[in-house]
């Protein structure tokens, strides 16, 4: 279903997806969850990088004290 909205007039109308409109729903939805599965692999990768840093008994502020 899709919500369509006047802004004028406030009038709504829900109807399905055409063809088109599903199509580019269902590649939304797959770019979001890409970009998501990227954000947590980057976190998990800053998480790994900071704890190697610590088991060196390095900081954060360490390394930019360094230009790091």
């Amino acid at each position: 279903m899709i919500k369509l909205v006047n802004a004028e007039t406030g009038e709504e109308i829900e109807r399905e997806m055409n063809a088109q409109e599903l199509t580019q729903y269902e590649k939304d939805q797959a770019d979001a969850k890409a970009t998501a599965t990227k954000q947590a692999e980057t976190e998990a990768a800053k998480s790994a990088a900071l704890a190697k840093l610590a088991a060196l008994g390095l900081t954060t502020d360490d390394l930019k004290a360094l230009g790091l």
